[in-house]
């Protein structure tokens, strides 16, 4: 019989109430894989659409659930067991990872828990000048900057388009961030700062401080003007935020400009973008532990960082979801999962 664990579940779909702390079996580590016993996992919006059941998607889309399951992707912690033919990591490394994403988008990945299988290609050393906590706030935030901005990775199907998303030289070029205060774009600005850009980050009031000393050269407060109103001879746009009238920043973008989408659904305005020459262009975010060590290395040396918003226990599960749901989160939202004695 398996050994026991505390992990947060969910046994049906719904609002935060919905999250359960339980004792549930630890996993067993099949051939290529890693146990992570977990010191910190951090909350990802595909977190909150899953809990929901992703109602905003087409039905067809829809996950069809298999009760109960274990949310989260994103892991930092020690390696407790190892499977056959792993061989690049061994019992008692300190290792981070964003775990099986998207392969197990609609199912739950099962990083909410004390213990997690990861298979051993999708995890990296744990940057050792940072905590536990920075390093679970990082994998699917800084993985979804590095492979919009620096490098895509393999190649991976996605649905909204048909040909491979391909990142733009960004040095001497003026980069404008939407969303910027949030997970994926606090880091978003740190990258292109990184790379060269002139950052124009926009998001609400209470960021700048923070956006400016991170990076951003400009500070749109959007709930003063509308970044269209304001920025202009952009070359590229990241919206890390999606929803309604993305195509508003075609109007700020040069000619051969890049439009990138971290949430592309219901952009529609594509043969306008063609008709301006700017390229839109999107992908699908994938755990790759090669990449995520490239980009550690940037938080090893403190290149860059990762904002830690808030801390909660597994058991506070559904405050946690209360406040990545609240708007406003600066930087991460971050579970602290602590064992005594075992």
């Amino acid at each position: 019989m398996n050994e026991m664990m505390k992990a947060v579940q969910l046994h049906s779909f719904g609002g935060p109430e919905v999250l359960r702390y339980e004792d549930t079996p630890r996993p067993e580590v099949q051939a290529g894989e890693v146990l992570i016993q977990v010191h910190a996992a951090s909350i990802n919006p595909p977190d909150l659409y899953l809990r929901d059941g992703y109602r905003a998607l087409p039905p067809e889309w829809q996950p069809s659930p298999h009760f109960p399951m274990i949310l989260g992707t994103d892991v930092s912690g020690v390696v407790a067991a190892i499977g056959d033919e792993v061989f690049k990591v061994s019992v008692g490394d300190h290792v981070f990872a964003m775990v099986r994403f998207p392969e197990d988008l609609m199912t739950g990945s099962g990083a909410y828990a004390e213990y997690v299988s990861v298979p051993e290609s999708q995890l990296a050393l744990k940057p050792k000048s940072i905590s536990h906590v920075e390093a679970a706030g990082a994998p699917m935030s800084l993985l979804t900057a590095w492979q919009f901005l620096v490098d895509p990775g393999q190649d991976r199907p996605n649905p909204f388009q048909a040909f491979r998303h391909v990142p733009v030289p960004l040095e001497g070029k003026t980069v404008l961030i939407n969303g910027a205060g949030g997970g994926v774009g606090h880091l978003a600005v740190q990258v292109a700062k990184w790379k060269g850009a002139h950052v124009i980050a926009v998001a609400s009031g209470k960021h700048e401080e923070l956006l400016r000393e991170l990076g951003a050269d400009d500070f749109i407060d959007y709930t003063k003007a509308a970044a269209e109103t304001v920025a202009h001879d952009v070359d590229l746009v990241l919206d890390a935020v999606g929803g309604p009238n993305m195509e508003r920043f075609l109007s700020i973008i040069k000619p051969s400009g890049s439009l990138f989408l971290v949430n592309p659904l219901d952009f529609s305005a594509r043969d306008e973008a063609d008709r301006l020459g700017i390229t839109v262009s999107s992908l699908q975010v994938h755990s790759n532990g090669m990449l995520l060590a490239q980009a550690g290395r940037l938080l090893d040396d403190h290149t860059i960082r990762v904002v830690i918003d808030s801390t909660y226990s597994l058991a506070e599960a559904s405050a946690a979801h209360q406040r990545a749901m609240q708007g406003g989160v600066q930087g991460k939202v971050v579970f602290i999962v602590r064992h005594y004695g075992r």
